[in-house]
Formats: structure tokens, C-alpha cells, sequence
């Protein structure tokens, strides 16, 4: 019987377990089984497992987070742990690794496999940026939770005659912002891709609070604002070089800017972890499992170096370095699409 690994790396999102469980029915139609690598590239370092029979997975489909842990390592920041992911891929009799995360994990991924590890890759992240699929999964949870929030922020918003800036997650793309705006009717939306210009959005707030008394701006957590002191201090980063973003307070300084630039009443909200949270959307239930199965098909068909990935309706595969070699950003005619409902 052949022995498969499955690891769920970076930040985590709803979806992921229902992912988990279509590659484990899967591999039972191929007589496959299946090792769980615990908190992601780190338990190939230490060798942590745990065995995934269908006993634990058929019910997973609706529980937010990942049943096997896992984390933000990267075995390439040290030599000795990349010699120690090796040895234990076989050590644990591996036939091939399923990768499921986003950029970073999946760059770890295409990394191996250029080193001779048999892997494939399932796209996971709520930021929507990774090349070469359509969606990934998480996305359409995140994004629906985020658009829950500006609807609660309009009501209060409305009844205090306030301008309220949610404060979304998004590194260097703005999907789960410009999703927001859109789905949620906000008045304004701040994305990494497009310089932030607060005269523009300024001089906007003032004509829409005029009509109504209130306004809504969405902001991703990754824009470049103009700084306060003229000099960005040295920023905190994470294993893979990006700079950890929660002390950046992008909500707080925007809506400082507003208040003190028209005279408004400006508060600000972080909805932060919450996107992570909680049950997927039907959306990414489909699609996580959707890609988990196919990921053991690439498997068994020794289609390794390769990403499921959707395409249109389809569920197709890519090379892995095609999916990493660049983000997917938010193009010019989303941009265009958002400014219509700027009235």
C-alpha cells in the first residue's frame, strides 16, 4: 500500500479540512494511505504524523481551520532542515507529499520537487493570489465574513452619522478588499495595487456624506500610506521576509486622515482573525474538495511538480512554478468595475 503526506502550511482558512477530506476519500479509491504532517513544513522536520482515516474526516467538511495544524516554517531558512525534511520523507515511506497553501508553502514546495521530492500542490489562501487558478480556497469564506462586517459597520455608521474604515486582510493584493467593497456597497477601497490618494477619497466622502450622513471605506492591510514622520522604521518580518503587518494600524491612520482632512467623525474597525474563521462557504467546501481529490489523481498519475488548480469551471493542473513564479494582483478593469459604484 502506498503511503501518502498531506500538509497544510502558512496562515490558515476556511476550507482546509474539506480539502484534507477529499484527498483521503480519494486515496481510498486508489488503495492509498494517508499521513497527516503535523504544523505544516515544520512537522517534516520533526517528524511529526497522524494518521487521517475516513473515521476522522467524513464530518470535517463544515469545521473552520486545518485538523493537522500548521504553521509559517520555512525548512530553506536553515540547510540542516532541509537534509531533515528529506530524510524524513523517507523515514515515513512517503510515495508523494501533498502540499496545501499559498504562495510561500507552495514555493517550498516547487523547491523540493526540484531536489527530487515527489509533490503536488492544492492552492490555499484567503488573499486570492496565487497564478494560475481562478480562486483558491478560503477566499470566498474570507471575503464573505468581511462583507458581513461592513454591513453591521453601515448600521452603526448610519445612526452615529460617522464614516467607518474596515480594515480587511491583503498583503500585496487587494482581492479580499475590492471583493469587500463591491459585495458590501462601500463608498470607498483602499488595495496595494493603487497609490493610495486621500484627496481623492476625501473630497469623495465629503459629497457621499452630504447625500447620506454616513460612509464606508474598505482598506487592505498591505497599502503603502504616506508616512507620519517622513522615515518607515525598520519593520518586524516573518520566516519568509514579509513584514508582519499588524502593527502597520493602515484602519487606524486612514481614518485619522479622513476625520482630520474633512472635519468628520471617523472610527475604525480591524476585523483581523475573524477572516480566518469559522465554517467555509459552500464555495470553498466544493472547491477544496474539488482540488484535494485531484491532487491525488495528479499523485497517481505520477503528475508530480504539478497544482490543482480551477480554471473557468474546471478542475485542471498547472506546474507548480507557474502558480508561484508571480502574484496575482487585482487588474485595471476591477479597479475600473469598483469606481462605478462610486456615486
Amino acid at each position: 500500500m502506498k503511503k501518502i503526506g498531506v500538509l497544510t502550511g502558512g496562515g490558515d482558512c476556511p476550507g482546509l479540512n474539506s480539502a484534507i477530506r477529499g484527498i483521503v476519500m480519494r486515496a481510498m479509491d486508489y488503495n492509498y494511505e494517508v499521513t497527516g504532517i503535523l504544523e505544516g513544513w515544520k512537522g517534516l522536520i520533526t517528524g511529526e504524523t497522524f494518521p487521517l482515516k475516513l473515521s476522522g474526516v467524513e464530518e470535517i467538511m463544515s469545521r473552520g481551520g486545518t485538523l493537522i495544524g500548521t504553521s509559517r516554517t520555512n525548512p530553506f531558512k536553515k540547510e540542516e532542515d532541509v537534509k531533515k525534511v528529506m530524510d524524513n520523507f523517507q523515514k515515513m515511506t512517503l510515495h508523494a507529499l501533498i502540499a496545501i497553501g499559498g504562495e510561500d508553502t507552495l514555493g517550498v514546495a516547487h523547491r523540493f520537487h526540484k531536489i527530487g521530492m515527489p509533490v503536488v500542490g492544492v492552492p490555499k489562501t484567503m488573499d486570492n493570489d496565487l497564478s494560475a487558478t481562478d480562486y483558491t480556497l478560503g477566499f470566498d469564506t474570507s471575503v464573505t465574513i468581511a462583507m458581513d462586517a461592513v454591513e453591521k459597520l453601515r448600521d452603526t455608521a448610519r445612526s452615529h452619522r460617522r464614516v467607518i474604515v474596515l480594515e480587511v486582510m491583503g498583503r500585496h493584493a487587494g482581492w479580499v478588499a475590492l471583493f469587500t467593497a463591491l459585495g458590501g456597497g462601500a463608498d470607498w477601497v483602499l488595495i496595494p495595487e493603487k497609490p493610495v490618494d486621500f484627496d481623492a477619497m476625501c473630497t469623495h466622502l465629503q459629497k457621499v456624506y452630504q447625500r447620506k450622513s454616513y460612509g464606508i471605506v474598505v482598506a487592505s492591510e498591505g497599502v503603502e500610506l504616506p508616512s507620519e514622520t517622513g522615515a518607515e522604521t525598520k519593520q518586524e518580518v516573518d520566516a519568509f521576509g514579509h513584514v508582519i503587518l499588524k502593527e502597520r494600524g493602515v484602519g487606524e491612520r486612514v481614518a485619522r486622515e479622513i476625520e482630520k482632512r474633512t472635519g468628520i467623525e471617523t472610527r475604525w474597525a480591524v476585523i483581523g482573525h475573524i477572516q480566518r474563521g469559522g465554517a467555509p462557504t459552500l464555495f470553498d467546501r466544493i472547491l477544496a474538495f474539488r482540488t484535494g481529490v485531484k491532487a491525488v489523481d495528479l499523485v497517481h498519475e505520477e503528475k508530480f511538480g504539478e497544482m490543482a488548480c480551477l480554471v473557468g469551471n474546471e478542475i485542471c493542473s498547472v506546474p507548480l512554478e507557474e502558480a508561484v513564479e508571480k502574484l496575482k494582483t487585482v487588474s485595471d478593469e476591477w479597479c475600473e468595475l469598483v469606481k462605478v459604484t462610486f456615486k
